[in-house]
């Protein structure tokens, strides 16, 4: 995956700090570790941050090959709302933010109006028709209720759809309406990053959704990093390879054999990471730990960044590709509304993100034109790409998690609960948010909460009227939201 380090700040300009003071080591340099790593430096901890990469951001990752910033990986704030935890930092940073959809928008971050479909053969689909598919698709959807609340056993989407079209022939579509609810069935697997045999209709509307809509950063999550990282003791390039928890605090090693010994460790690592086993904990986790590791799905979402030399697309924040199934669907997000760049983004998902992670970089951009060909002939070709590899980076192995089918959803909580004085954050570990920057975030603050509560019990130095959560009291300042 293409992302560049160069032009990386210096985190490493310490303050002296007292040698007695609790120690913690968080490992993993995404949202979550850096929001852990600030919290618990801010209350006076010895904290040191070891991140593979040799970049901080994690799942995160703003490039400016382009001349501009662009977003290899999460790009929006989901819920543009004083209520979402990282809107006070955006606001204060002053960051722009572009919303793409309204309110309670459980599947899509655009809305419905702002989408221009096509089939394979060029031909615009009707916006009446888009309109009309979509409230039957939401039909669909709310008659898998019914089925849910009929089978104590859990399913999938797609069988259930399956069952839902059986039981009302009528909402079973032909022809070209056919072909646009597989796109919406496309989407939503976008939405999971994950295909519809796999997802859960128990668990998969689960997520708490913030008001607000969504947001995308114009500028890129970097500067939010940044700022969350100034100061902070960051090693980069050293991959975890074992931790090793005893009585009187934790040893870790990293791949070159190094070590570093603390009171606490905090895991902030992807949940792919955690299932590849390549860190070995001793003693093992406990079986309900590796069982909620190895339960809870990972899915997989990639971007085809195209650059262009002039915008010939239309003036509609989503260009879509509609066919027979929801693997031969597409969809790109136009980047001219919300930055002025000429760039469309390519988003293949679940098991079509697979296979396009087994091409090159040029063979997977080539994949991306020709679809944007199939329904704008006259394309001009692009004249840089980017393309991010989630599924196969060894640091990342998958885009977010998300409910598989059988298995329930206080995965989430389990896999969050601390052992010993192991803590654990991450998107994977919130069962009201997973999925998101803003859950990533939160489960940092509330992992260097519970780690700075224990560690400073054990020092006999615990004080309740201090918490490493913020001043809520401190006036927020609004977010900036345009919408063309």
């Amino acid at each position: 995956m293409l992302c560049p380090s160069h032009a990386a700040p210096c985190y490493s300009d310490i303050k002296t700090r007292h040698s007695a003071s609790p120690s913690v080591i968080v490992i993993g340099g995404g949202f979550a570790g850096i929001a852990a790593a600030r919290a618990l430096y801010d209350a006076s901890f010895r904290v040191v941050l070891l991140e593979s990469r040799e970049r901080i951001g994690g799942r995160v990752c703003t490039d400016y090959s382009f001349g501009f910033p662009v977003d290899l990986g999460a790009s929006w704030l989901h819920g543009v709302c004083k209520e979402n935890p990282l809107a006070p930092l955006i606001g204060r940073l002053g960051l722009p933010l572009y919303r793409t959809s309204g309110d309670n928008s459980v599947l899509y971050d655009h809305d419905l109006e702002s989408y221009a479909l096509f089939d394979t053969e060029g031909n615009q689909v009707p916006q009446e028709l888009v309109s009309q598919v979509g409230l039957t698709f939401e039909s669909i959807l709310e008659e898998t209720n019914k089925v849910r609340e009929e089978f104590s056993e859990d399913t999938s989407i797609q069988h259930a759809i399956a069952i839902v079209f059986e039981r009302n022939p009528k909402l079973r579509l032909e022809g070209l309406a056919h072909k646009v609810l597989q796109w919406y069935l496309c989407r939503m697997e976008g939405w999971f990053a994950a295909d519809a045999d796999t997802i859960s209709l128990k668990c998969w509307d689960k997520e708490e959704l913030l008001p607000g809509g969504h947001g995308l950063m114009v500028r890129g999550y970097r500067p939010v990093i940044n700022t969350l990282a100034k100061g902070l003791d960051i090693r980069l390039g050293h991959r975890v390879t074992k931790i090793n928890r005893r009585n009187n605090g934790v040893k870790v090693t990293v791949e070159n054999g190094k070590t570093f010994f603390a009171d606490a460790v905090i895991v902030a690592v992807p949940l792919g990471v955690l299932k590849s086993n390549t860190i070995k904990f001793e003693p093992r986790l406990p079986e309900w730990k590796e069982q909620a590791i190895s339960d809870l799905g990972v899915g997989i979402e990639n971007k085809i960044i195209l650059h262009f030399e002039r915008v010939f697309w239309p003036n509609v924040e989503f260009l879509g590709v509609v066919a027979e199934t929801s693997y031969s669907c597409s969809y790109f997000l136009n980047l001219h509304k919300a930055t002025g760049h000429a760039v469309l983004v390519y988003m293949p998902a679940g098991k079509l993100a697979r296979d396009i992670e087994k091409m090159s970089d040029e063979a997977a951009a080539g994949f991306a034109f020709t679809q944007l060909k199939k329904i704008l002939p006259d394309a001009s070709t692009p004249i840089q790409y980017l393309v991010s590899h989630w599924g196969s980076d060894v640091n990342s192995l998958g885009s977010y998690s998300y409910d598989t089918v059988g298995k329930p959803h206080d995965l989430y909580d389990k896999l969050r609960i601390p052992v010993d004085n192991l803590f654990f954050a991450g998107e994977a570990t919130s069962s009201d948010y997973p999925g998101s920057v803003h859950g990533a975030y939160s489960t940092g603050l509330m992992a260097a909460e519970d780690c700075r509560m224990r560690v400073l019990e054990r020092y006999g130095e615990l004080d309740l009227f201090q918490t490493v959560m913020g001043d809520d009291s401190v006036a927020s300042v609004p977010l900036l939201i345009s919408r063309i």
